[in-house]
């Protein structure tokens, strides 16, 4: 896997997701798929950044981890904030979108955005280190 290291700031966002356009160019993603891979990243990456550390007081990197095999691209961000699953967080119901904008309660919305982007997302954490892990499926078995 290769792995890229940004600084775990809101200026390391954009280079995240040209990271991530690149791969899935090579992947040769569909644009509709690539869109949704880079939004998903782009939100956990936002909520590791903003809420793992900027939240926190605590400094440390993003590092992103890329892999194209097995008829599938896998893109995993690892970070050193404190430990957060986002799988274990309450995802919106269908009470959650009956309610209006304005009557939905912050929170969730995107870590439920990120889960339907892609084929499948899994969190680990492996050595103190958060893994947020997307995978989607190539088409290149």
């Amino acid at each position: 896997m290769e792995r890229i290291t940004f600084p775990g700031t809101l200026d390391s966002l954009e280079g995240i997701r040209q990271i991530v356009k690149e791969e899935s160019q090579r992947a040769g993603l569909s644009k509709k798929a690539a869109y949704n891979l880079i939004l998903a990243i782009d939100e956990i990456a936002t909520n590791i950044i903003v809420h793992g550390y900027e939240e926190t007081g605590n400094e440390g990197p993003v590092d992103v981890l890329t892999e194209n095999a097995d008829g599938k691209l896998t893109v995993i961000l690892e970070d050193d904030a404190p430990p957060f699953n986002p799988l274990k967080r309450e995802l919106p119901n269908e009470d959650f979108f009956n309610k209006p904008l304005e009557e939905r309660p912050i929170g969730g919305m995107g870590i439920h955005l990120t889960i339907n982007a892609v084929d499948e997302f899994k969190y680990e954490l492996a050595d103190n280190r958060n893994r947020n892990i997307f995978i989607v499926k190539t088409g290149d078995d």
